[in-house]
């Protein structure tokens, strides 16, 4: 009942209107008249095998039937954060690739990108602002370079002119695709002469306020000049993975907290005035400290583990939109703890490379790129706060290039194969999940998820809802067979079975209204006989996070049981008690009581179970203890991932 901050985040698991399968009548509000005519999901899957990518299949149809399979609940009434969009970066490299490509083609591939229509409508861009490892150049660069001991604070050197002969013109035909398409930039390294060491690669800039006021200044004329040459910034950071010391043979720069500070106190007054709908965005690295990151700390120097919290807690806060993420350490539920101790700042996930190994197939690294990034960006990215989506480039060659050092086996969503054609990979596909059907200004809804982004075999999702009143529903089946999960919205229901591995998009339109709102339970704890052990203990059953689970964890036997403090009386009129995606372990027979003082108890309903998912209707209830206890003897062990509470809205 709590949000969740583990593994898949805050969404929480809520339901709209829900037909009971085994408790009483449900005592629907009067004039409550859904729609009569048919209601279908489009239904797109990918498989891992490529049999099937973006494949639209037959439709599924909704029914009134409820069903026995883990059921994920779509609710529209609870709203999480919006969504700015999915993509990729246009590298010095891509660039390069697509460039390759005679007009004609490079403009079909463009199109299969951006276009919503024709292609996935990739709608995030994250650009370097310089060049990075991914550059086509033999050295590196800025867009202020000064022979070696030279300086230039007038920045009077300064020119785009390298971006505008490949970069800004795909740049800008992707706007033209996409006119809804947002811009992140982000520089690898301030130009050498700001720099300890004179070098782009790895050094500190230089602790001099002439330093920081060029360096603001310096990112101010980037965003100008790009807006004049028809593409606008929406967001900035001011460094690359500040805390990675010791890039290889790339641009990168040593940006502790107290200098990210700095600079960012320069540079926001500078951009609100030259450029507001520009905003800027803290720390850019991974969900938590990579080892090698903390190894290479300066001796005698914190390694600033909680880097994006000190900024947050700085006074360069004001200045600060939200902080952005990286993949390479860590997990997507540290966006959603940073989101719960500064829930006025957003989440952005704004790279992730696919990689493969030196022994690897091809069909290896589709496989495990298009389910891990399925699992850890798509999914749970998003369940954890994120407005954003971004792999990282957008195109390579074959052989993982050009690039000039940093990573050479990292792969992008589109391949130049050595016979000149084009391959979409796994972050296509995965990217395209939810770019093609997922549009900027979504936004997140509840919804019911199984999986983790650790692998339990189990479908996780995510849901949102579009602009245009569409529903959009990304699932993905872990486990390497199939899985059957039915899909609840309003009164409705159809049962879906994705093949293993694969991912898939469900949309349909959002045509009914919810008779029943969740109650919120915050401060809700439980305890249990059995308790369980942790993880699966009381706690699991109320924590908002249906991948989670208390169990008995032996066979059925009556009296076990689950009793659950609300923190204070609530009125509800439904209790639903969700089994998750454990199959058979709903309680057999079960008994439902209710207590204001947790020492008196009233027994409000009995019953017996079919189904993964069984809600028990009690109107006008007002408790703050639930009891739920087992009736009926079980082989199977008895499991609840969440219980949850409704009341009646008489919404219509």
């Amino acid at each position: 009942m709590r949000h969740a901050t583990a593994v898949v985040g805050v969404a929480a698991v809520a339901a709209t209107l829900i037909v009971s399968s085994t408790a009483a009548a449900d005592p629907a509000p009067r004039g409550h008249r859904p729609p009569d005519r048919e209601l279908r999901a489009r239904v797109v899957v990918t498989t891992p095998d490529r049999g099937e990518l973006l494949h639209e299949r037959a439709p599924a149809t909704f029914g009134r039937a409820p069903s026995e399979a883990p059921t994920v609940v779509v609710d529209p009434t609870q709203r999480f954060q919006p969504m700015d969009g999915f993509g990729a970066s246009i590298t010095d490299s891509s660039a390069d690739v697509l460039y390759r490509l005679d007009p004609a083609a490079r403009d079909q591939a463009m199109r299969s990108l951006f276009d919503p229509r024709s292609g996935i409508g990739v709608s995030f861009l994250r650009q370097p602002v310089g060049s990075s490892d991914f550059t086509a150049a033999d050295e590196h660069w800025t867009f202020d370079d000064v022979p070696p001991g030279e300086t230039d604070f007038g920045l009077r050197h300064f020119s785009i002119a390298r971006d505008e002969r490949q970069v800004l013109p795909l740049l800008r035909r992707a706007k033209q695709l996409n006119p809804r398409l947002t811009v992140l930039a982000t520089p690898w390294s301030p130009p050498a002469w700001m720099k300890t060491g004179d070098s782009l690669v790895g050094g500190r800039l230089k602790d001099d306020p002439r330093v920081y006021d060029a360096y603001a200044r310096y990112l101010v004329k980037f965003v100008q000049a790009y807006a004049r040459a028809g593409v606008p910034v929406d967001y900035l950071t001011v460094q690359n993975e500040p805390q990675n010391r010791a890039p290889k043979e790339y641009p990168g720069t040593d940006l502790p907290v107290r200098q990210e500070v700095k600079v960012i106190e320069a540079l926001g007054p500078m951009l609100r005035k030259a450029s507001p709908r520009t905003k800027i965005l803290a720390y850019d690295h991974n969900w938590s400290t990579h080892p090698d990151d903390v190894a290479t700390t300066p001796p005698g120097e914190d390694p600033e583990t909680d880097y994006p919290y000190e900024v947050l807690r700085s006074t360069a806060a004001r200045w600060v939109a939200g902080t952005a993420y990286h993949c390479y350490s860590g997990d997507p539920s540290a966006q959603s703890a940073l989101h719960d101790a500064f829930p006025q700042k957003g989440i952005w996930f704004t790279e992730c490379s696919g990689s493969h190994g030196p022994t690897d197939t091809d069909e290896q690294v589709f496989r495990g790129t298009l389910t891990w990034h399925a699992r850890n960006i798509i999914i749970g990215t998003t369940r954890n706060w994120a407005r954003s989506a971004v792999n990282w480039n957008i195109a390579l060659d074959e052989h993982g290039g050009p690039h000039l050092g940093g990573c050479d086996t990292c792969t992008g969503l589109l391949t130049l194969m050595d016979d000149g054609t084009v391959r979409k990979d796994a972050e296509y596909y995965t990217i395209g999940h939810a770019a093609k059907f997922v549009r900027p200004g979504a936004v997140r809804i509840a919804s019911t998820s199984f999986g983790t982004t650790g692998w339990n075999g189990q479908v996780m999702d995510v849901a949102f809802r579009n602009p245009d009143g569409t529903i959009a529903l990304v699932a993905h089946n872990e486990n390497d067979d199939p899985r059957t999960v039915a899909v609840r919205y309003g009164d409705r229901t159809f049962e879906y079975t994705l093949p293993g591995g694969a991912l898939a998009t469900f949309t349909w339109p959002d045509v009914l209204r919810s008779r029943w709102e969740q109650v919120a339970t915050p401060d809700a704890t439980a305890t249990a006989d059995p308790a369980g052990t942790a993880p699966e203990d009381a706690a699991a059953a109320v924590d908002g996070d249906a991948s989670t689970r208390w169990t008995t964890g032996a066979a059925q036997v009556p009296g076990q049981h689950l009793d659950v403090d609300l923190g204070r009386v609530e009125r509800f009129d439904r209790v639903a008690l969700d089994s998750g995606g454990n199959l058979g372990d709903q309680a057999r027979g079960w008994a439902l009581a209710t207590s204001r003082d947790g020492r008196s108890w009233r027994t409000v309903a009995t019953g017996t179970s079919t189904a993964q998912l069984t809600e028990v209707d009690v109107p006008h209830t007002r408790a703050r203890w639930l009891r739920v206890s087992t009736t009926q003897a079980a082989d199977a062990w008895w499991s609840l991932a969440d219980v949850r509470l409704y009341r009646a809205t008489g919404r219509h």
